[in-house]
């Protein structure tokens, strides 16, 4: 197996090998008693062994911790082979990728933040102070993307891109940080309507969050499971609660919604349009789930992304814009295909990089003019 690695200039040894086995990483071929006394031999090399020793291999270098390693190997399993005939990278053993799963998430700044929440209960004012100090710290850097709409109409018109492309700010997220600590009701309504807001969750307004949890916090209408947001908060007991088939579906529904995602933002950057692509478009714009994805995915996430991420994923409302958005795609599946067109999708790519081309062109000459 050393030497067929080697033939993929993939670099392990025998220690090395034997270590992934020893710790439930590797399977062990299969081995012939020779009898007497003998030993055993393997007759023959399991493909299975050696694509999962060559998933570590790429994964795996010294000093980094194997738990990474898994994750990203659990990832890559996850993605379709790079080309027809090529063999499927196998899939990571399931208590090691579980296991990797809740490492990652025990130092993510999102745990960190609920357990900083729920110590902070009982505490007082100082205890809110802090929470808030600390929430506003770990997620102050984060604001959304621009809106892909605006920004495209900006550039094909040569205008600056607005400033309300960009959303409301998502440091008002900590009041829903605050409310797993310290509970809504001590929260209240006005707080949580920001904090709904900036999620951008449904596309409603500051205003009309306010609206609802205030009649809800009146007892005009049934009351709210608060529950489910303290449940829900708890990454690491989420991980711990899925099955293994859950785990793997999260992926499939990460996977493809990094794809629509994409697809998304890049009609921003001027990508041909086409009714496919509006239809998906308009799908996720009439759930309000943009500011979500656009909170959730990462196009190259780093293994403890990916945790948090797929995470997200475990939960009904974006496995259900999945099955929405694939079912629209089932419906009208010619994404690359421009009405009255008949190029193939290397035409569609040719007229997407002379656009960009048009358009760098046409603002060098705005530049110069200016």
């Amino acid at each position: 197996m050393i030497h067929a690695l080697a033939g993929r200039d993939l670099t392990v040894t025998a220690s090395q090998l034997e270590s992934w086995r020893r710790t439930g990483l590797l399977p062990r071929h299969r081995r012939r008693g020779l009898g007497q006394g003998r030993g055993s031999v393997v007759d023959v090399v399991d493909p299975l062994v050696v694509e999962s020793a060559a998933a570590l291999a790429r994964h795996l270098r010294q000093g980094r911790d194997r738990r990474l390693a898994v994750l990203e190997w659990f990832a890559e399993a996850g993605m379709p082979p790079a080309s027809p005939g090529t063999t499927p990278v196998p899939e990571p053993p399931a208590a090691a990728v579980r296991k990797a799963l809740v490492w990652a998430l025990q130092r993510s700044a999102s745990q960190r933040l609920v357990e900083f929440a729920r110590s902070a209960a009982g505490a007082g004012e100082e205890g809110q102070d802090a929470l808030y100090a600390a929430a506003g710290r770990l997620m102050g850097h984060y604001r959304r993307a621009a809106n892909p709409a605006l920004v495209r109409a900006a550039l094909e018109t040569g205008e600056d891109v607005p400033v309300e492309a960009q959303g409301p700010d998502f440091r008002s997220m900590v009041h829903l940080v605050a409310a797993i600590g310290l509970g809504a009701r001590e929260v209240g309504a006005d707080a949580l309507a920001e904090a709904f807001a900036a999620s951008g969750m449904f596309g409603l307004t500051a205003e009309e969050w306010a609206q609802m949890l205030g009649a809800e916090e009146r007892g005009e209408v049934p009351a709210v499971d608060w529950g489910l947001l303290q449940q829900n908060a708890d990454v690491v007991a989420q991980v711990q609660r899925a099955s293994d088939e859950e785990l793997v579906r999260a992926r499939e529904v990460l996977v493809g919604l990094r794809w629509f995602y994409g697809l998304y933002v890049l009609h921003g950057l001027l990508l041909p349009d086409t009714p496919a692509q509006a239809a998906l478009r308009q799908r996720i714009d009439d759930l309000g789930m943009f500011p979500v994805l656009d909170h959730v995915i990462a196009i190259r996430p780093s293994p403890r992304q990916l945790a948090e991420s797929l995470t997200a994923c475990l939960d009904t409302p974006l496995d259900g814009l999945y099955e929405t958005l694939m079912e629209q795609l089932a419906d009208n599946p010619d994404i690359f295909s421009i009405p009255g067109d008949d190029t193939s999708p290397a035409g569609f790519g040719e007229k997407w990089i002379r656009t960009m081309a048009e358009q760098t062109q046409a603002g060098s000459a705005s530049a110069g003019a200016g």
